[in-house]
């Protein structure tokens, strides 16, 4: 599962009439709902739309509120709710990046193998509740791994967990703030990335 033609329009439609690019997909209409009334982002920490590697915002700004408006979360461009914008609004981002699509990590069976579950796992559209809550448990979980790497932060405190390793070496990362989760995606080598991280700093588009 790498792509979906439903998800391929309604991601083009996304900076022009973000709407009903959101209604065009009901499984996320009724995500975004489901995840609002039972308070989900409240685990999830602040992000800037703006990609470090790109130097651009990965989400028009339309989206961006729209998204937020759904979720019943406030929110000041381009900073907003991570688990919101990493979850669901990777997957109607255009932007490409030196990894591909953001979406990518969710569409494609990396990310769900590394965490130690099976193909699919987080398919946005299938599966057993939403695909926030889904990636919420798996990277809770990554996140309480004794191994973690606790760093501080100008007064804050941030935590970097590696998932174990597969045959081909890839790994499972996530990433916490003063507690509250940033971001998961799948690290090629993470040894190496482990021993690059130099000076402790806010990560991976943390704001």
């Amino acid at each position: 599962m790498t792509s979906s033609p439903a998800l391929d329009t309604a991601a083009a439609l996304g900076a022009l009439d973000p709407s009903s690019a959101i209604s065009s997909l009901p499984w996320l209409a009724a995500s975004l709902a489901e995840d609002a009334a039972a308070g989900r982002f409240a685990a999830w920490g602040r992000s800037t739309v703006v990609d470090e590697n790109v130097g651009e915002a990965v989400l028009s700004r339309a989206l961006f509120n729209e998204l937020h408006l759904r979720a019943e979360l406030e929110a000041s461009w381009p900073v907003g709710n991570a688990g919101l914008l990493h979850v669901y609004g990777y997957l109607l981002s255009t932007t490409p990046t030196p990894y591909g699509l953001k979406r990518e990590r969710w569409l494609t069976d990396d990310l769900a193998l590394a965490c130690g579950l099976e193909g699919g796992a987080f398919s946005p559209w299938t599966g057993s509740g939403t695909l926030l809550s889904r990636v919420t448990a798996a990277a809770a979980s990554l996140l309480s791994r004794a191994d973690a790497i606790d760093e501080a932060v100008e007064g804050r405190s941030t935590r970097i967990a590696f998932g174990d390793p597969l045959p081909d070496g890839a790994a499972a990362l996530a990433y916490a703030v003063d507690g509250l989760i940033v971001t998961m995606f799948p690290v090629a080598d993470p040894a190496a990335l482990r021993s690059g991280l130099g000076a402790p700093r806010l990560r991976w588009n943390a704001a």
